[in-house]
């Protein structure tokens, strides 16, 4: 079996990659979770008083539908759990406080992550989230993060190694580029992340267990071969890799069966006031007759939190949109590319 370090030498481009690969292997235990924290955590019987795997398994999935509303990257997502895991690891969080973390955690990783004009204002991840906590709950909140973390947010996370790895196969294979499908791997690696378990894998072991299971499903000689060799380079034993490698399966065996729930993204619902609200209830039919709502989720900023009511889209999801009688009458809060071109151009 060929060593990949010697093959590095090829060409620049996988004298680069394999440049980065080793700089990330000695960096990734800086930005892991305390094992003893997530420990506790795993440990925790339900009660109001403290954080259970299920509350924090739930808030990843609340973080994955917030990514997905606002069209956000999976590199957004990953970033935000891998802060959520960081700091739950050091604190002990109440329930209660759980919400108001999650939405900074998101906030903190688009604010690396995303183009400045794509990454909405604190007022409307508020309102779409349901986070129950005002704008300065919020800026004490993320001082707090901060200082946990010593302002260490940028990490080597498992898409750090997963990207790494699609690419150093695809430079040294023969197949068609097409066949290893990174967006099918990112997807998968995103059901690993709404496990607590996972964020106790070392992420390089973690995004080499995805790529040998899909490898494995191709059936390619010449993939496995590559993927041994990687594992040869980072230096993964066999036993780690067997172990989390079963775990991974069994994860996301579980997701695609049809008993699981997944991320709720019909939670998030569209907001209107409380005047427009009480309009839309007392006749349908007037609806011509109410005053515009201004597009672009315009709204008062004196009004206090309480001065709003949702209305869910009921069984439609966020990707479709309202019907033409209602359109006009609600917050112009789209998903994804729209999100970002109307913040681009205001």
């Amino acid at each position: 079996m060929k060593d990949l370090g010697a093959e590095e030498q090829m060409s620049n481009e996988a004298f680069w990659l394999f440049k980065q690969l080793n700089l990330h292997l000695e960096q990734e235990w800086k930005f892991q979770p305390r094992e003893k924290g997530l420990s506790l955590i795993e440990r925790t019987a339900e009660n109001e008083n403290t954080l259970c795997p299920r509350l924090r398994n739930a808030k990843v999935e609340d973080l994955w539908s917030l990514t997905s509303f606002f069209g956000f990257t999976t590199e957004t997502f990953v970033l935000a759990v891998n802060i959520l895991d960081r700091f739950l690891a050091l604190m002990k969080v109440k329930p209660k406080h759980l919400s108001c973390i999650g939405v900074c955690c998101f906030q903190l990783a688009a604010q690396i992550i995303e183009e400045e004009c794509n990454i909405p204002s604190t007022h409307d991840v508020i309102r779409i989230s349901q986070c129950k906590c005002t704008v300065s709950d919020l800026k004490r909140m993320e001082k707090i993060i901060s200082e946990k973390l010593h302002f260490e947010f940028k990490a080597t996370t498992a898409l750090t190694f997963l990207h790494l790895y699609h690419t150093i196969v695809l430079c040294h294979t023969s197949e068609r580029k097409e066949v290893l499908n990174l967006d099918k791997l990112e997807a998968q690696l995103k059901a690993c992340n709404c496990r607590l378990v996972f964020s106790k894998a070392k992420p390089s072991i973690l995004a080499l267990c995805l790529l040998t299971l899909e490898v494995q499903t191709l059936k390619s000689i010449e993939l496995f071969e590559i993927v041994l060799r990687v594992q040869k380079h980072s230096k993964i034993s066999d036993s780690d890799l067997l172990y989390w490698r079963e775990l991974v399966s069994k994860c996301l065996a579980d997701y695609s069966s049809p008993e699981c729930c997944k991320p709720d993204h019909k939670k998030l619902v569209w907001i209107v006031s409380r005047r427009t609200a009480q309009n839309l209830q007392n006749s349908y039919c007037s609806v011509p007759e109410l005053p515009t709502i201004p597009e672009v989720g315009c709204f008062n900023e004196s009004e206090s939190e309480d001065s709003c009511e949702d209305m869910s889209c009921g069984e439609e999801s966020l990707s479709s949109s309202p019907s033409d009688l209602e359109g006009n009458f609600f917050f112009d809060l789209k998903p994804k590319s729209k999100w970002k071109a109307l913040n681009c151009q205001s």
